[in-house]
């Protein structure tokens, strides 16, 4: 039997994927000796992002729904940080690359902040 996936309805977490798929193919271009580092930081910090929002669409109060909905927005201002290291200070990525990301991770930022506000009107 099928789990009852409510997330997988959510353009939030829909997006929050494609901001993963594009954060894995901007860490391939890192030079060697970040894979292990840098990489692993931008990856974690964007895989998290969908992982929180299906968690917590999951849950079965509003209270904890609000609560992964606000790590999953932790989780981007860290990929944000990240980003602007590797592209602005450290060089590690193309500034065009990193400010399309940047782009679509405000773009789930927006959609995580109406999903939080949605869910004030239903307490």
């Amino acid at each position: 039997m099928p789990l009852d996936c409510p997330h997988k309805k959510l353009d939030a977490w829909k997006v929050a994927l494609e901001l993963c798929g594009e954060v894995y193919v901007l860490c391939e271009r890192l030079p060697p000796e970040e894979r292990f580092g840098m990489a692993i930081q931008l990856r974690r910090a964007a895989v998290s992002v969908p992982s929180n929002i299906a968690e917590g669409a999951a849950r079965g109060t509003v209270k904890a729904y609000a609560h992964f909905l606000s790590v999953a927005q932790g989780s981007l201002a860290e990929l944000d940080t990240q980003l602007e290291l590797c592209s602005a200070y450290l060089g590690l990525i193309d500034r065009e690359e990193a400010a399309k990301v940047l782009e679509k991770a405000a773009r789930v930022g927006r959609m995580i902040t109406a999903l939080r506000r949605s869910l004030e009107h239903r307490k």
